[in-house]
This record gives structure tokens, C-alpha cells and sequence, in this order.
């Protein structure tokens, strides 16, 4: 039995006070997530990122070594664009990461650490909707934020983080997918788009490392096109979706 389509897409909850966005790479947020941002720490809203990667594989003509600064001072940058200060990096292996334990258990860790009420991630499917494959390491990062948000709140669960002073946080209200092919809610990218083309184009150095289009002709084209068609099921106002998992 098929689902039914979600015809229109519901306003985001706004009763929150702080979240907390958990992806693998850095530009995983500024492809989608950005303009949202941008309006909720204009409404003094707090976001924190944390990266499981540094991306250090990301551009294949720079050596991991020297990829890895680069995109950690790129992400750094993207995100003061868009309000965001506390950036961390969980340092797992870019291209490689592995769905288990150890990444619950650091997710879980940074989520006792910044207590958020709302948790953003980004796609955990295998495909994008269709035939248009993801990525291993999205998919492991998306799947272990979702359980690693029951996990911080578990006492039992990794009882050792207690120990590194790290109280189990039950206070997860939601967790919202970003890059959803079945979102449920959207959030109004009027205010926050032309910050979330600024801060993609942070990104520099990979964006050019990826296509021969002019850097903020490439970025802006491709944040209003998305905004724009999600508008068309969000009373026609350019927007961000999500799809929407509510906890408790």
C-alpha cells in the first residue's frame, strides 16, 4: 500500500529555544538548510553544527591533508554567515564513515553537550527520491542522529559519557531531515535566502572544484530553484522542507 502525497507542506514548530544540526560534510548544510537557519538565529534562536567530517576527501585535486583545513576554515566561515558561532568536528574517516555504535555514541555526546530541543540532519534514504543514489556517508550520519537522539537520553545507553561529566538530555522534541524526497514541513526562506547563497559561496574552493560555472551564478541558481519549487507547496513562498520526526 502506497503512502499518500503530502500535498502541502506545514509551517516548522517555532516553540524551541535551541537546536542542534548533525551532518557528514561541511557545504551538507548550505545545499539546503542555510536560509532556515538564518531566520531562526534572526529570531534569537541558538544553532550549533557539528560535522562528522572534515571533508578532507572532497576535492580530488587536493591532497586530504591539505583538503581537510581548508573545508574545516571554509564551514567555519559559511556558518558565521548565517548566525551560527559553535562549529565542531567529530574527526570520523570523510568517505567512510561507519554506521555503528561509535557514531551514535559521538552524536549522543554532542547532543548531552548542546541539550538542543530541535535536531537538523540531513537525508538518511539511500536515494534522493528516484534513481539518484546517496551517499554512504549521508546516509550513516542521518540514520545514527535519529537514533542517537533516544540514545542521549538513556542512562544505560554509553553509560560512559556520564563519567565525562555528560547528563543524559531527553529533551529532544524533533528531529527534522533536511534533503527529504517525503517532507512533511517547511520553514519561509523570504528573509534568510540571499545569506544562504553568501554562505554556500564560502565554499569556494569547492564549489570550483566542482563546476566550471561562475561560483555565485552556480549557488544562486541553485538555492532559488530549490526554495522556489518547495514554495509552490508552501503557499507559494520561497521555503526550506523537512521531513519532521517528533519524539516522546
Amino acid at each position: 500500500m502506497t503512502e499518500p502525497t503530502i500535498s502541502q507542506l506545514q509551517p516548522m514548530p517555532d516553540d524551541w529555544q535551541r537546536a542542534l544540526a548533525v551532518v557528514a560534510h561541511p557545504d551538507d548544510l548550505e545545499y539546503g538548510c542555510s536560509a532556515a537557519i538564518a531566520s531562526w538565529t534572526d529570531a534569537g534562536r541558538e544553532v550549533a553544527y557539528v560535522l562528522a567530517t572534515r571533508g578532507e576527501a572532497g576535492i580530488g585535486t587536493l591532497d586530504p591533508a591539505e583538503c581537510g583545513p581548508l573545508r574545516e576554515r571554509e564551514q567555519r566561515a559559511s556558518a558565521a554567515v548565517v548566525g551560527v558561532s559553535a562549529v565542531e568536528f567529530l574527526d570520523h574517516a570523510d568517505g567512510v564513515i561507519e554506521y555503528g555504535p561509535a557514531l551514535r555514541r559521538d552524536i549522543a555526546a554532542a547532543i548531552r553537550r548542546h541539550r538542543p530541543e530541535l535536531v537538523i540532519t540531513l537525508n538518511h534514504r539511500d536515494t534522493w527520491g528516484g534513481t539518484y543514489w546517496n551517499t554512504p556517508d549521508h546516509v550513516a550520519v542521518g540514520r545514527a542522529t535519529l537514533d542517537a537522539a533516544g540514545d542521549a537520553g538513556n542512562r544505560w545507553i554509553f553509560p560512559e559519557l556520564v563519567g565525562q561529566g555528560l547528563e543524559p538530555w531527553d529533551g529532544v522534541r524533533w528531529v527534522a531531515v533536511a534533503g527529504s524526497s517525503t517532507p512533511t514541513h517547511a520553514v519561509d526562506a523570504t528573509d534568510g535566502l540571499e545569506r544562504a547563497v553568501r554562505s554556500l559561496l564560502e565554499h569556494r574552493a569547492y564549489i570550483e572544484a566542482l563546476t566550471d560555472e561562475d561560483p555565485e551564478t552556480y549557488a544562486r541558481g541553485f538555492l532559488t530553484q530549490n526554495a522556489e519549487d518547495t514554495g509552490k507547496r508552501f503557499g507559494g513562498r520561497p521555503a526550506v522542507a523537512f521531513e519532521l520526526f517528533p519524539r516522546g
